[in-house]
């Protein structure tokens, strides 16, 4: 879904690209609230699939966040790593993380961040894991509907 920006605000703002995706995941909110904080569980999912992550400083608390870099598996094939700088913007455990990225190393031009919130909602015999990704240019390839839907599938493979 693309937003466009009121009447006479387009020479100021470009339109905002909304993606979201959704999925239940046989565990509990708290299991998988864990693996978007805990930085060795989140690199096994969170990568796209051909690629790895590697995740420096970890902060886990509102305010803080990480950097990491997604690199190609297959190295033949390898570009230069792109870089992700990921902030924590809201945490309720069990409940909702809200997070900004920016991605550098992309061939885009400089966007404002992408804002990525998940929310955690008790299912019977699980939890619907909802992704909801805003301001998101239509050429990053790291943002894309597949690739979101490759991370639920991740995680629920992760954790099932």
């Amino acid at each position: 879904m693309t937003l466009v920006p009121l009447a006479g605000d387009q020479d100021m703002m470009p339109p905002v690209t909304i993606r979201s995706t959704a999925r239940v995941i046989l565990a509990s909110p708290r299991a998988i609230f864990r693996a978007f904080v805990d930085p060795e569980v989140l690199a096994k999912w969170r990568a796209p699939a051909g690629m790895t992550m590697r995740i420096g400083t970890f902060d886990p608390r509102v305010g803080g966040g990480y950097r990491a870099e997604l690199a190609e598996i297959d190295m033949a094939a390898a570009a230069t790593p792109a870089r992700l700088d990921v902030r924590f913007l809201e945490m309720l455990p069990d409940e909702r993380i809200v997070e900004t990225i920016r991605f550098d190393g992309l061939p885009l031009p400089p966007a404002a961040p992408v804002t990525l919130t998940a929310a955690l909602t008790p299912v019977a015999g699980g939890t619907k894991v909802s992704l909801r990704a805003e301001n998101v240019a239509d050429e990053c390839p790291i943002s894309d509907q597949a690739r979101m839907d490759g991370a639920l599938k991740a995680l629920a493979t992760l954790l099932e």
